[in-house]
């Protein structure tokens, strides 16, 4: 079995997760396609470094980013880093010649986007975006029902991801709230999961009617190195720094196939955890799922019988998309772990078959046009359309292995 070194630039919760799906995708998916080597870690500063080393298993650490992209033992760069970070080291990851999965979204806009793809795709390298969720089981099985024509053709989409952890007003000014180093608000942290989803199932968006809110317009700065999130309580009496990007999206869609449907998300709706859900109509049945319970999809088919005709529930298991691998019955579990080793198992069957992984960089650079169609229908309060992906110049393949 081959070996596989990845790098890993970033040492806070991503770099947990990925780390752990290092570590454990051979373990699940066995014979393994390669062997994924816990290499060099990087952060900030030295200290932070090593710590992340000890944590995560890595091998080696370092606090310069720059020094994994000339190793020539390092095969795979994982970005793990705010997204203001994410343009420049993909680009200099890629003209290096190594493979690169980085976390969602891949740049602050199409404009940042497209020259990563571009790069990705002059260096006949596989690239990965992060959108993990289309790696549960449940969804993966809602995909296949769609292809096998279970629910016909699809005439509507719904899709929301409500989360409650800024909805404190007095919730620290994370990154995440701030355009230079975010790009946007809940539209690009969040509202691109769905966006992923919904071109996943779907098809192409070809057209956005969008509204977007900032309910907080300034929060209080956090000190200290480490960036909290919401984790931090409310830190009511420190200085207060301005929020510019938006707390929420609503946004009408038009697919190119002809469906329509409909995108809400929102880090500001108390009692809403990981809300990320979606509901599909077709002319032959429908489809549910809510990532709060991950091992559920909901199914309805028109075909059953009247007096049977209604939802009920499919739990995942080892009949499901990836169930193999996971757990030997049904509803045992899926957490959000296991989609990231599903993720770690993708990337690395691409990189060692030399096949394309999806979504790619050429998904990652349309998904920003999307969300740059969001801000100015928002900004004009019309319809914008948007030009399909040209796979000429965002696709990247797997010409190297």
């Amino acid at each position: 079995m081959r070996d596989i070194n990845v790098a890993i630039i970033g040492g806070g919760f991503m770099a947990k997760a990925h780390s752990l799906a290092y570590a454990s995708m051979p373990m699940f998916f066995w014979p393994a396609p390669a062997r994924p080597i816990r290499r060099t870690l990087v952060d900030v500063t030295e200290e932070l470094a090593a710590d992340g080393v000890a944590r995560f298993g890595f091998e080696k650490h370092t606090s310069d980013w720059r020094t994994v992209i000339e190793d020539p033992e390092i095969d795979v760069v994982d970005i793990a880093t705010p997204n203001n970070l994410h343009a420049e080291i993909a680009i200099a990851a890629a003209e290096a010649g190594k493979h690169i999965i980085c976390e969602k979204p891949l740049a602050r806009g199409a404009e940042e986007a497209r020259p990563v793809s571009e790069a990705a795709r002059r260096a006949g390298i596989v690239t990965m975006v992060a959108f993990s969720y289309r790696r549960t089981p449940a969804v993966a099985l809602a995909k296949k029902y769609i292809e096998e024509g279970a629910i016909g053709d699809i005439l509507n989409f719904r899709g929301t991801y409500l989360q409650d952890w800024s909805a404190d007003p007095d919730s620290p000014l994370s990154w995440c709230f701030q355009k230079a180093i975010a790009g946007s608000g809940s539209l690009g942290d969040i509202a691109t999961h769905v966006v992923d989803l919904a071109r996943y199932l779907v098809g192409e968006i070809a057209g956005v009617n969008s509204l977007l809110k900032t309910w907080v317009p300034d929060r209080p700065i956090q000190t200290g190195g480490v960036d909290k999130l919401g984790a931090a309580g409310s830190l009511a009496d420190a200085e207060r720094g301005p929020v510019d990007v938006d707390d929420e999206v609503i946004t009408l869609l038009k697919f190119a196939g002809g469906a329509i449907g409909s995108l809400e998300a929102t880090r500001n709706a108390h009692g809403r955890n990981n809300f990320l859900t979606f509901e599909i109509h077709g002319t032959r049945g429908s489809l549910v799922f809510n990532y709060e319970r991950r091992d559920e999809l909901q199914v309805c088919f028109s075909d059953d019988p009247a007096d049977r005709r209604g939802f009920r529930t499919v739990y995942t298991g080892p009949n499901h998309p990836y169930g193999d691998a996971l757990w030997p019955i049904p509803a045992l579990g899926i957490g959000y772990g296991a989609t990231k080793i599903i993720e770690t198992y993708e990337l690395f069957k691409a990189i060692t078959e030399g096949i394309p992984a999806s979504p790619d960089f050429g998904d990652g650079y349309q998904i920003e046009k999307i969300a740059d169609a969001i801000q100015e229908s928002a900004a004009k309060s019309q319809w914008v359309e948007i030009t399909p992906l040209d796979r000429s110049v965002g696709t990247t393949g797997g010409g190297r292995r």
